[in-house]
């Protein structure tokens, strides 16, 4: 899996509670995507159990503007209160910030099934960077390829940099002429 865990100092394998809490988290739906999972979009980063006893669950908004944050919130609450895994609390950790690199392949697989084309790797993160308003492709000097999740031509065109939610661009393909959602790389 890509997700990069937080480390708590906790041994997921001898903590009962906290394995039985990955296992009630592992199906909650990404609200805007339910085709994917919060875990299988690296949104779950982590779980441990806080000095007082609860549970803490580590969540990352994919952008700092997230609006589906709170209902992340309290789908993971009903999935651990349906587990009987009370107390609770949820965290929201900014740093280090999601990307796009954390979605694991199956999640990428159920994206482009979907009709979702899911970004590429970013790769790994640069030690420290200055601050550009250029997207990322461009600073690398070549255009993103993005292709058709429907019949897989690359030969595409941005219709619109926000679609359905602001992490997605909207596409289409003129080949066979269908638009498309574009996850874009963060």
């Amino acid at each position: 899996m890509n997700i990069a865990p937080l480390s708590l100092g906790h041994d997921r394998a001898t903590d009962g509670r906290i394995a039985r809490a990955w296992a009630a988290l592992e199906g909650v739906p990404d609200p805007e995507i339910p085709v994917v999972s919060i875990r299988d979009l690296g949104i779950l980063r982590d779980i441990a159990t806080g000095p007082d006893g609860a549970l803490e669950v580590l969540i990352t908004p994919t952008y700092s503007g997230c609006p589906a944050m709170s209902q992340i919130a309290e789908d993971i609450g009903q999935a651990l209160d349906a587990a009987g895994l009370a107390p609770w609390r949820i965290r929201t950790v900014l740093s280090p910030a999601w990307t796009t690199d954390w979605i694991t392949p199956a999640a990428r697989e159920r994206l482009r099934e979907f009709g979702i084309t899911p970004p590429g790797q970013c790769g790994p993160p640069a030690a420290a960077q200055p601050l550009s308003f250029v997207p990322r492709a461009a600073r690398a000097g070549a255009p993103d390829t993005v292709a058709c999740p429907r019949c897989g031509s690359v030969h595409t065109q941005e219709i619109s940099r926000f679609a359905s939610t602001a992490c997605k661009a909207l596409y289409r393909c003129l080949d066979c002429r269908e638009p498309f959602d574009y996850f874009k790389p963060y």
